[in-house]
């Protein structure tokens, strides 16, 4: 078997000993060889905190794998198989600002979902694009595998301006089919479901167990307290029964956002108040990972990691890799062009749906019509993604107005243009395309 290059952007992030994991206990079906873990100078003292451990789980594994720490971007490139990013363009400090500002006008405070998203694709879109146009001269034939958010947002500015090839994947279906498979106290691998929707607005239906349907029953059990599907990073505040019936759908917990918007802002509202944003959480969390990361005994992925919220994507991007180089067709559930699965959207539209996974890329299942209950929203929110992608690009302020504005959950144009305002001034140093 081919011998792999595996390159992680964003490598001194906490979420990397899940990488490792997942290559570690996957190692002979994906023979990772090299591993590069690859950071900004700034992020150099995590960097080596988390590769120190990076290194010592591949020596209790006893695997030939080599894990090189560097902070030079185009020596990890060159020659690589798979490029795997995890990116916070500010790190925590740009998304507790993210947060906090929206909340000052009474709207939603959140890294992705709402205004929070918009302003996190601003920063994140002209340095992933870089990255893409290094790759197309040290490595133009390996895979992008994107895991940065708002992951829909940034695979599509992705997929519209390079011709890398390339994916984006979350955590969150898979999250959601082991919350069906802990209802019916079967294995992940028992549950299928229809997923379809946008990176963090996702819908599933015809759900199955071993094969049979379980839709009706498994949306009551829903209905009634019972499985539903709860995030780390989202409140634990559940949706009406009744809703949950009439919709006839499996939400993401992220769905709470626009459905009980009132009361999500409220929550976090008081929760600013008394703990702050959930970026401040993380920061506390991550600081309290790295204490553990300094640990020279620890040689294993800490179960303190769990709560961060999609602990578990190492799952999906190790188990998506695998399917690419093992030309497995695998279904996943990924961030892809929809190119005809639904005729509600356009075509190079990024979707976030089932998908056949193989040495080719991704092949999203036919859909057809979104149901009337969830089309509104989903090409609402897809609107929106458009405008940012377009204002990321172009530093055009009078498209980030209207992206803001276009956002189901910003309220007027006048609260769009404070916001804008606001994010603008705070990230100064981050937005060189609207200088």
């Amino acid at each position: 078997m081919k011998k792999l290059k595996v390159v992680t952007i964003g490598g001194g992030s906490g979420y990397t000993p899940e990488l490792i994991d997942g290559f570690i206990r996957r190692h002979q079906e994906l023979p990772v060889s090299e591993y590069w873990l690859v950071d900004i100078a700034a992020g150099k003292e995590k960097l080596e905190i988390v590769g120190a451990l990076a290194q010592r789980m591949v020596k209790k594994a006893g695997i030939e794998m080599t894990v090189h720490l560097t902070t030079d971007l185009e020596q990890a490139l060159d020659g690589a198989d798979f490029v795997t990013t995890q990116i916070r363009v500010g790190q925590l400090a740009a998304r507790i600002q993210d947060e906090r500002i929206p909340l000052q006008y009474g709207v939603l405070g959140q890294e992705t979902t709402g205004p929070g998203g918009f302003m996190k694709a601003q920063r994140t879109i002209p340095v992933l694009l870089d990255l893409c146009r290094k790759m197309e001269k040290l490595c133009p034939d390996a895979w992008l595998i994107n895991f940065t958010n708002p992951a829909g947002i940034v695979t599509e500015a992705i997929a519209k301006h390079s011709p890398i090839k390339s994916l984006g994947i979350c955590s969150g279906a898979n999250s959601m089919m082991r919350d069906i498979a802990g209802v019916y106290h079967v294995e992940r691998e028992d549950i299928h479901a229809r997923v379809m929707g946008l990176n963090h607005l996702i819908f599933a239906d015809r759900i199955t167990v071993k094969g049979e349907d379980y839709t009706a029953d498994f949306i009551e059990k829903l209905a009634q307290g019972v499985g539903a599907n709860q995030l780390k990073n989202i409140p634990d505040l559940g949706l009406p029964a009744d809703f949950i019936r009439s919709l006839r759908l499996y939400p993401l917990s992220y769905l709470k956002y626009f459905y009980m918007n009132r009361e999500m802002v409220e929550h976090e509202i008081e929760e600013l108040q008394h703990g702050g944003t959930r970026g401040e959480q993380s920061l506390l969390i991550e600081k309290s990972l790295f204490e553990l990361y300094r640990d020279t005994t620890l040689c294993e992925k800490p179960a303190a990691l769990s709560a961060r919220g999609g602990a578990l994507y190492s799952d999906t991007a190790c188990s998506i890799i695998s399917s690419i180089y093992n030309n497995k067709s695998e279904i996943h559930v990924v961030n892809v062009p929809n190119q005809g699965t639904t005729p509600d959207l356009p075509d190079d539209a990024v979707i976030e749906t089932n998908a056949v996974i193989d040495r080719l890329g991704a092949r999203p299942l036919a859909y057809g019509r979104l149901p009337t209950a969830i089309k509104g929203l989903i090409q609402s929110v897809k609107a929106f993604e458009e405008l940012t992608i377009d204002a990321a690009m172009t530093g055009n302020t009078q498209t980030a107005l209207l992206a803001l504005a276009a956002h189901p959950l910003v309220p007027s144009v006048d609260i769009a243009q404070k916001i804008l305002n606001d994010y603008l001034a705070a990230n100064r140093d981050y937005l060189p395309q609207y200088r």
